[in-house]
């Protein structure tokens, strides 16, 4: 307090005038150092597998030009209701509409000259046979433009089921080996993450129709699809006691 502001405190007092005294806090208690725990040890076990592929997805196409976009859509609708006809019925095979484009064609001046379009019909299913077969009848209306192969939810679930219990066993494995390599008997977990990593797909192209011979338009489609990597990661800390 200055020698100022004490005479002006005094003054205050002997005049009777109301005073706010503002008093210093008192120093913060020292926050509680908890100790860090000992014999904690962070381990990841991963186990993976190559699982078959068993679901195919065949798009087929139809392309064609016309002078008018009205009669070109009319087309191209007409050519993807027959596909979808054919197809309807098929035990094993969903079929469904595709993609579906208009544009023009257009000269040096940028004047339309024609309009080009396309439409896809898909073909989803777990019987390569079946989608095979269908796929071979339905070449005079439509061309195979992509077959891709990937791993159905099912047999997804059934792969990351297994390498789930897979990682674990690695997980428990690697922790009673560490524990008893740094002198404890034993140990008891701490927090762990069980995380799928989810498939890596390996899509397969193949050539159109148009590229094949003509004695292989109406044959059926070799498929043989391929494999996909399912991983399962397990991740967490053990108390070594």
């Amino acid at each position: 307090m200055t020698t100022k502001t004490a005479r002006s405190l005094a003054l205050a007092l002997a005049l009777g005038a109301p005073v706010a005294l503002a008093l210093n806090p008192a120093p913060a208690r020292a926050q509680t150092m908890m100790p860090q725990p000992s014999g904690v040890l962070s381990l990841n076990a991963q186990a993976s597998a190559e699982v078959p592929q068993d679901e195919v997805e065949i798009t087929l196409f139809y392309e064609q030009e016309a002078s008018e976009p009205s009669s070109l859509t009319s087309t191209l609708n007409e050519r993807a209701d027959a596909a979808l006809q054919k197809a309807r019925g098929v035990s094993g095979v969903t079929a469904r509409s595709g993609a579906f484009s208009i544009f023009p064609s257009t000269d040096r001046d940028g004047r339309i000259t024609t309009w080009r379009g396309r439409t896809e019909v898909v073909l989803e299913s777990r019987d390569f046979a079946a989608a095979s077969k269908l796929a071979g009848q339905m070449a005079s209306i439509m061309q195979v433009g992509n077959v891709r192969f990937s791993l159905s939810p099912q047999a997804q679930r059934a792969a990351e089921q297994r390498l789930s219990g897979e990682a674990i066993k690695s997980f428990r494995e690697q922790a009673a080996a560490a524990s008893q390599a740094f002198g404890f008997s034993g140990y008891s977990i701490r927090e762990v993450n069980v995380n799928h990593s989810g498939v890596m797909p390996r899509p397969m192209m193949m050539m159109s129709a148009r590229a094949m011979g003509a004695d292989a338009k109406s044959a059926p489609l070799s498929l043989e699809g391929g494999t996909s990597t399912v991983t399962v990661n397990v991740s967490g800390s053990v108390q070594m006691k």
